[in-house]
């Protein structure tokens, strides 16, 4: 085995994820990571796996839904994300979602106690040197200018991106209750046995069409020119969809159905805002499926608009920014590595996967791919020669 370390860039959820099982393999693993050192426009600690958008890792039922069941396989190779993830659970539902601290937390100090890894905390501006033998890149939609130019002029590509947007959060104690009700869609108990997991807040036709009147005239964010990329059409900023048409919010993150008014069990709500926990003490409540771009003042102003959060209380106010991704189909080969420059892996939201878990898993195969080669060889795609020995590798990465 060589003894040369493998590098991974990026301490997100596709990063900590690579190095944990590179790691847990036996091989020896630096991590990366430019926070505190160099800021990001999203990040908000320097901590490893921090959650930036939402807190949820979505669906948790493997036997009927596909990243329920990537949830599982990843479990069943010791992911650190899932690992962290489930002992951090908070209410939601069907879904899995954490106490984003307290999950950031256990993935930062899992990864610093482990004996193989070491944490490096600067920049990596440029390409990767020379001498690094093996480098899984994981630096996620945020990746830093000088590293996604040097990656730019080094495959000749164009760059690829689309804005994401963040949702609020609001305190629990700002919320009216004798408005608000607590309820999971048609009462389904989630992973963590709450049948009760969301806040719920109803609006009837006059106050639905009044809010969708505020989102279509409120100021936002507007973008430079050079900057007419699309939307995470995954994360839409709310106004953005109500633009699309006055219905689209009732039928998308407002749609009412499998809700019942604890407060007027005759009544139907014409739509529903719904509140999902967003830490452990359950002080904080994220709006789900309200991401936006408008101003912050304005944000304010329109969604105490909702019945129930006229006095809310914000911890965090709704953002957009930028994401860029690689076209990993043109530039990558089936070991995840740069054509132009095997030494390089890339992993994560860079190569344009969306989610949550489908970043960490591509870099738990990323990690797995890394550690195979250190013990077995260089890899091999099946399209290079007769692919048995990259087959080999590859099978050798899910032993392991």
């Amino acid at each position: 085995m060589s003894l040369s370390p493998i590098h991974v860039i990026g301490g997100g959820l596709a990063g900590s994820e690579a190095a944990w099982q590179i790691a847990q393999a036996g091989a020896q693993v630096v991590l990366h990571e430019m926070r505190p050192v160099r800021g990001t426009d999203a990040h908000h600690t320097d901590k490893l796996a921090e959650l930036v958008c939402s807190n949820s890792f979505r669906a948790d039922d493997w036997a009927g839904n596909a990243v329920g069941l990537l949830h599982a396989e990843m479990r069943r190779l010791d992911s650190i994300i899932m690992a962290c993830g489930d002992a951090h659970q908070v209410p939601a539902g069907g879904a899995l979602a954490v106490d984003r601290d307290g999950f950031a937390d256990a993935v930062t100090a899992r990864l610093v106690a482990h004996p193989n890894v070491t944490i490096d905390r600067g920049e990596v501006a440029g390409l990767p040197p020379a001498d690094w033998d093996k480098v899984i890149i994981a630096t996620g939609p945020l990746t830093s200018p000088a590293l996604s130019q040097a990656i730019l002029d080094l495959t000749g590509e164009g760059a690829l991106s689309f804005f994401d947007a963040i949702a609020p959060i609001v305190t629990v104690e700002s919320v009216n209750m004798d408005v608000c009700w607590r309820q999971s869609r048609y009462d389904k108990v989630g992973p963590g046995g709450d049948a009760a997991a969301y806040i719920n807040c109803p609006m009837d036709k006059d106050q639905y069409e009044a809010f969708i009147d505020a989102l279509l005239a409120g100021p936002k964010s507007e973008f430079k020119d050079w900057e007419h990329v699309p939307y995470f059409d995954g994360c839409l900023p709310i106004e953005v969809m109500a633009e699309r048409g006055r219905e689209t919010l009732r039928h998308g993150p407002m749609k009412p159905v499998g809700l019942t008014n604890a407060h007027k069990p005759d009544e139907k709500a014409y739509a529903v805002v719904q509140l999902r926990q967003d830490n452990a003490l359950g002080t904080l409540w994220n709006m789900v499926g309200f991401q936006t771009k408008l101003k912050h003042g304005a944000q304010t102003e329109i969604f105490r608009m909702i019945p129930g959060l006229e006095k809310a209380v914000f911890a965090r106010l709704g953002g957009l920014h930028r994401n860029t991704f690689i076209n990993s189909p043109r530039l990558l080969d089936g070991a995840l590595r740069l054509k132009v420059d095997p030494r390089l892996r890339f992993a994560g939201q860079v190569t344009g996967v969306e989610g949550y878990v489908e970043s960490a898993a591509v870099g738990l195969l990323a990690g797995r791919f890394a550690a195979a080669e250190q013990r077995g060889g260089r890899a091999q795609h099946p399209d290079d020669g007769d692919g048995s020995r990259g087959d080999r590798v590859r099978m050798r990465a899910i032993e392991i």
